[in-house]
């Protein structure tokens, strides 16, 4: 095995929460199942994708309060939510408040930009303030101001008999804002997250700088460099970085399960071929094999080499038996031929 002496020191996973429309809670239900059996096979971390008028979780901070009640150690994350859609001081406060319930456990991670197919959406979501919503930078750097528990006013205090006031966001949860996650997927970007005290987050999809040779895991370990780069100077010694592939080993998947993700492999390898739109979109390739292949893989990626903790994604649109299949060899064979020992608890699903 290549750099048997490189260890990964956390391992997680991503899942969109994929739900059939006409039974919403079955799959919502599936979701909670699959990050309670992340918890029993040892993972660090469970993350769940933000999506909006979609089949995948909407609402990804209810969820992980219903998560916070069914595990007690696994850590749980987005990845990420996009805040053109929130109202950062609302958003805070109910971070705060899931992140008490669980006992210090959110890794929040967020995103700015104007939302996906924002003209579809703009005067049902902003319906007075379309034209003027802010979704630069200055959107997160406010709602990391109010997780912080900086002041949003200057009264507090007791008003009449029983109302006491504060001037911050309530609850404050101290660490939170620690554990603020910034997704990235260009070097301005990146930098700009490690200047601002935020943790990494790079995932499958990522935009290479004018000039950059195509190759996806070159044009990540430069956005990684420059994140670090950007911490460094800003005395962010603590800065974390997670790299988010998809991977899906096979070694104890069905001939018929390693036929259907071959299929999905396969459909979605294309894309990979060369950058996409005005802007060079990039996507990593999907990794499939054996989990000594993929290791061999990961152990090569230029990303990977930067990082020693991961949020492998899962794939859009498997069963929940593929998901319990592909988990159990994640933890089971991938995570050890890379070097990691699970958190605790036991290997076998239940």
């Amino acid at each position: 095995m290549p750099q048997p002496d490189r260890t990964l020191r956390k391992l997680g996973f991503l899942t969109i929460g994929l739900f059939d429309p006409l039974d919403p809670a079955a799959g919502h239900e599936s979701t909670l199942q699959i990050i309670e059996l992340g918890e029993q096979l040892g993972f660090d971390s469970a993350w769940l994708r933000h999506r909006h008028l979609q089949f995948g979780i909407s609402s990804p901070v209810a969820v992980m309060a219903a998560a916070s009640q069914r595990t007690s150690r696994i850590e749980l994350g987005t990845a990420v939510t996009p805040l053109g859609w929130e109202n950062p001081l609302r958003l805070a406060e109910d971070l705060a408040t899931v992140d008490l319930l669980a006992g210090g456990r959110i890794n929040p991670g967020v995103s700015v930009g104007e939302p996906m197919q924002y003209d579809t959406v703009r005067h049902e979501l902003y319906p007075d303030t379309a034209d003027v919503e802010d979704f630069s930078y200055a959107r997160v750097e406010r709602f990391a101001r109010f997780v912080a528990g900086e002041p949003v006013r200057e009264f507090s205090g007791k008003q009449g008999v029983v109302e006491e006031f504060s001037n911050r966001v309530e609850p404050f949860s101290a660490g939170l804002r620690e554990r603020l996650w910034y997704g990235a997927a260009s070097s301005k970007s990146a930098e700009w997250a490690g200047s601002n005290g935020f943790n990494l987050l790079s995932s499958s999809v990522i935009f290479p700088d004018k000039d950059q040779e195509p190759d996806f895991a070159l044009v990540q370990q430069s956005q990684i460099r420059a994140f670090r780069k950007g911490a460094a100077l800003a005395g962010h010694t603590g800065a974390r970085v997670s790299q988010g592939l998809v991977v899906i080993p096979t070694d104890s998947a069905s001939p018929a399960q390693r036929e259907k993700y071959q299929r999905y492999v396969d459909e979605r390898t294309p894309r990979t071929a060369a950058p996409q739109g005005p802007r060079g979109m990039m996507f990593a390739a999907d990794l499939i094999g054996t989990s000594e292949e993929i290791a061999e893989q990961l152990y090569a990626h230029a990303g990977f080499q930067e990082v020693d903790e991961v949020a492998f994604a899962l794939p859009f649109s498997f069963d929940h038996e593929d998901y319990v299949q592909i988990l159990t060899d994640i933890a089971g064979k991938l995570g050890p031929a890379l070097g990691w020992a699970p958190a605790g608890g036991d290997r076998q699903a239940s």
